[in-house]
């Protein structure tokens, strides 16, 4: 089974929460969230996990496939 991260940008409130748990996945430019491991390894899932928790909104999710 594979996950990957995704983002609703219509509750993104690009505050840099999930980059400050999980720098490898998320990056926060000009105020612009932007997901740099899209599918990354399973290694990652606890912070990616930690950064939905975290986040205001429910604005990043995991999807399964």
């Amino acid at each position: 089974m594979t996950w990957s991260v995704h983002v609703d940008f219509d509750f993104c409130q690009s505050n840099a929460m999930c980059m400050s748990v999980a720098p490898e996945v998320f990056d926060v430019d000009d105020e612009v969230l932007e997901v740099l491991l899209s599918t990354p390894p399973y290694a990652m899932r606890g912070k990616v996990e930690e950064a939905i928790l975290l986040y205001p909104t429910t604005a990043i999710s995991i999807k399964e496939s």
